[in-house]
């Protein structure tokens, strides 16, 4: 009697989803951060950048939906896995429409330099720091070995009766357009600022005694 010949079967590994995922995690995320700190780089010339980078990766980000919808076909042989890319894209437009990001990132900002912005508003108040400029008589540059807590490390300072105001920079951009923490004397109007004295701020929002975000 012939002896059975044992048969192996070698299982055939089903469509793999780990490229399209990958992609899909790094465009989202690198989609998020340049969301985040948009505001931040809004100064030149990091603005000029912008005007490329955001446009082409709006592109690519979009193109992320469409090619990760088609996936979605794959799903009855593949199985569920291959929605994964396409429910990152989802969320991440969901998080793109609906968190508020920049306010985010604002506070972040905020409390990571608040001790060192206040060590410097103290040297300013006490003399220790004045305007360093030639061009203009209201900056001061803090130079690389300060600590970075504004757009080129440099703080416009405004001299008053009431005290003096300091602003730190969160960006710069043309036409004399900014965004900062302002710092105010005890008492004082953030509006007071002389930035301010032709022009209300666009906006103001206070973050902390005597600490206000002012955009012009």
């Amino acid at each position: 009697m012939a002896e059975a010949i044992p048969q192996t079967t070698t299982a055939v590994p089903g469509p793999s989803v780990r490229a399209a995922l990958v992609a899909a995690i790094a465009i989202s995320t690198f989609t998020l951060v340049i969301a985040i700190f948009e505001l931040s780089m809004a100064d030149w010339p990091s603005g000029f950048v912008l005007l490329v980078i955001v446009p082409l990766l709006a592109l690519l980000f979009f193109g992320c939906i469409v090619w990760s919808a088609t996936l979605l076909v794959k799903i009855r042989a593949g199985g569920a896995k291959f929605a994964l890319p396409f429910l990152i894209c989802a969320l991440t437009l969901a998080i793109l429409a609906y968190a508020p990001l920049h306010q985010i990132a604002l506070q972040q900002n905020f409390y990571w330099h608040r001790d060192s912005r206040e060590r410097i508003v103290a040297r300013v108040e006490a003399g220790e720091l004045k305007p360093n400029v030639s061009y203009d008589k209201s900056l001061i540059a803090l130079g690389d070995r300060g600590p970075s807590v504004s757009v080129g490390n440099d703080i416009v300072v405004d001299e008053t009766d009431q005290g003096t105001y300091v602003l730190f920079l969160t960006s710069r951009g043309l036409k004399h357009y900014f965004t900062g923490f302002l710092h105010v004397p005890p008492g004082s109007d953030p509006k007071n600022f002389f930035e301010f004295k032709h022009k209300p701020p666009s906006q103001f929002v206070r973050y902390g005694e005597r600490w206000y975000f002012v955009a012009n």
